[in-house]
């Protein structure tokens, strides 16, 4: 290699490290907001902006459960119009953090740093966030470590072309036709800490096995480590904080669409979802008109004569969400399901004092039309479906460190193993 070469190569690697840190929105300037409506009022009123002003980020709470305060995350040349309004409404507010990018870039450096140690195809949950392709690689990898029990099948793409892989694995007793507990998670691009629990789930069924063996006697389980890829790799290789899928929309100014307001079971109602693109809640021009949500459909419709259990992963806010998101009313098993999600949310108590609250996601939280486990629960006959928030960690909820992860996933667990446990106890195999 000649010198001109190798001055060369060192050039094109300097000017691609350029380009992915233009590349990289490092939130320069970006304020939170804490926000504290003290009637009813203020609240429908700080709702409505939710849906008007979609540029501004509301985050909720830091702990949803039990405050009444949410958490507002601004462009700096939003702040001056926030501002004016609050001053106008007499909302009281301060702010948290007057330049978000000096922890973006942090969170950024850390992970960096703490996967440099790990050597793919093996990973180490608690030791980062792992990106889509990493992940992928990391499955492929299990079959061969446990070609009895684990079974990988790419299921369909992204639109951006990216595989959407599953994972099944089983106590390799070669039994069809068990019932299926399917989990997915990463419908929301900047929710990370779904991935990491659902890789710790696949760790404690695979690695754990004598401990975990009886959670696979009768039942098989299927996970989706990531539904939304490029959404999700988006929030690695550009901006932290984006929520949707990468699709372009009718609006050229707008990109992506909420894969939990895509579904096709009451799809299209305004109180829950928007038609307006430019909106986190905008649920795409028709049902099912994003290729994850139809990759995640086609898993329920294939399991549907056997899927006992399906658990969507989030975060966060400590929820075990039940269906119906689209109405106040409840479906006629309601009461079983309440059983299981009691059985996740005592266990978790017991074991350390975290709390979870859990009922129907609209009494819960908010109306969602389109959602997954309304589908799953409608059109899917799923016996139980769940949406698991998951506990908040970093500074806006969704930002947990790498130092959280194991902490988050492991009280967590103690929630899953037990409500799975529930499951198999109460809907054992067909004889």
């Amino acid at each position: 290699m000649t010198s001109y070469t190798l001055l060369g190569l060192l050039l094109l690697l300097v000017l691609l490290q350029s380009v992915c840190l233009l590349a990289w929105q490092d939130y320069k300037d970006y304020k939170v907001f804490e926000l504290q409506p003290r009637s009813e009022n203020e609240q429908r009123l700080l709702r409505l902006l939710a849906r008007e002003k979609p540029h501004w980020d509301f985050l909720g709470s830091r702990r949803s459960h039990n405050e009444t305060g949410l958490r507002l995350l601004v462009s700096p040349t939003q702040v001056e119009s926030l501002l004016k309004l609050l001053t106008e409404q007499q909302i009281e507010h301060r702010i948290l953090l007057d330049d978000i990018s000096e922890l973006v870039q942090a969170q950024r450096e850390e992970n960096r740093r703490s996967k440099s140690r790990i050597q793919l195809p093996l990973i180490d949950v608690f030791g980062g966030f792992y990106t889509h392709a990493e992940i992928n690689e990391y499955l492929d990898s299990l079959p061969q470590r446990y070609p009895q029990r684990a079974l990988v099948k790419l299921f369909g793409w992204s639109y951006e072309r990216r595989p959407l892989k599953l994972l099944t694995i089983s106590n390799g007793d070669r039994r069809s036709n068990k019932p299926v507990i399917f989990i997915d998670a990463a419908m929301h691009a900047r929710e990370w800490i779904a991935p990491s629990f659902a890789l710790y789930i696949i760790q404690q069924l695979l690695d754990n096995y004598e401990e975990n063996k009886k959670l696979l006697q009768d039942y098989d389980w299927v996970i989706m480590p990531v539904v939304n890829a490029d959404g999700y790799e988006y929030t690695h290789t550009d901006s932290r904080y984006w929520r949707k899928t990468r699709k372009p929309t009718r609006d050229p100014e707008n990109i992506g669409t909420d894969l939990n307001r895509n579904f096709g079971y009451k799809w299209g109602q305004n109180d829950g979802s928007s038609a307006d693109p430019a909106e986190e809640i905008y649920r795409g021009e028709y049902a099912f008109d994003q290729p994850e949500s139809q990759v995640v459909r086609d898993v329920l419709l294939h399991y549907s004569d056997r899927l006992r259990f399906y658990l969507s992963l989030h975060s966060y806010g400590n929820y075990f969400l039940l269906p119906w998101g689209h109405t106040s009313s409840f479906p006629t098993n309601y009461n079983e399901m309440m059983e299981v999600a009691d059985a996740g949310a005592m266990a978790i108590v017991h074991a350390t004092n975290g709390i979870y609250s859990y009922g129907s996601g609209y009494h819960m939280m908010y109306p969602t039309s389109g959602d997954s486990t309304d589908y799953a629960a409608g059109v899917a006959n799923v016996t139980v479906a769940i949406t698991m928030e998951l506990p908040a960690g970093g500074f806006l909820g969704f930002d947990p460190w790498v130092s959280h992860i194991e902490g988050l996933v492991t009280e967590s667990w103690v929630g899953v193993r037990a409500m799975a446990e529930e499951v198999i106890r109460r809907y054992p195999p067909q004889s």
